[in-house]
């Protein structure tokens, strides 16, 4: 398949080198990392050469599938995985990671989704794991800057259960599954990467 018929998700090639940057730090002590909504499958084929020291699953949507496999066929990697099929709303596969990833999916999902995905992180996530969330977020209730706005604008007309998410709604949908939010980074473009830890039940 030629590079030309491949999904192309223009943000990837924006985003990926500060991701990346991050990803390194956060995850040098990781050995399997779950990324839900793998999208296209741009960010994995970037991030797992890079991050050679551990596994990186792919997952998503059954529609979906077919452009993640096409990617991971143009540019394979040794730690790179098959995706999975995973739907937030559909019961995820009986496995365990001690990191998740998942990049401009949480503003797509309904309410009830984002809390499903919290939800189930409780039995996926080993304890310590970290929870690595990029995307735009509000933050006290305000927007960064009024491109995020228009963005959030531009959401709910497509879908009004859509939206921006409020960081501290997100804090407490952790909370509620014993994980605590331990970094926020300032992103280009309006967007934040958040990391959240899983907390050993006995602490």
């Amino acid at each position: 398949m030629s590079d030309t018929s491949l999904p192309d998700a223009p943000a990837c090639a924006r985003n990926r080198d500060p991701i990346l940057t991050h990803l390194c730090r956060l995850l040098d002590g990781s050995h399997k990392v779950l990324e839900v909504g793998s999208g296209t499958g741009q960010h994995a084929v970037f991030f797992a050469p890079r991050l050679p020291h551990l596994i990186w699953q792919t997952s998503e949507r059954a529609e979906m599938l077919p452009g993640v496999r096409a990617w991971l066929a143009s540019a394979p990697a040794q730690n790179l995985r098959e995706p999975l099929t995973l739907d937030v709303d559909a019961p995820w596969p009986a496995l365990n990671f001690d990191a998740v990833f998942t990049s401009n999916t949480l503003h797509i999902m309904s309410r009830e989704s984002v809390q499903r995905f919290f939800h189930k992180l409780h039995t996926l996530l080993e304890p310590n794991g970290l929870l690595v969330v990029y995307g735009p977020f509000k933050i006290d209730g305000s927007f960064i800057g009024p491109s995020n706005a228009d963005f959030d604008t531009y959401l709910k007309e497509r879908n009004p259960d859509s939206g921006i998410r409020d960081l501290e709604w997100l804090d407490q949908l952790a909370s509620d599954v014993g994980m605590r939010r331990e970094e926020l980074n300032y992103l280009p473009a309006n967007n934040q990467l958040v990391v959240w830890r899983k907390y050993d039940n006995k602490e």
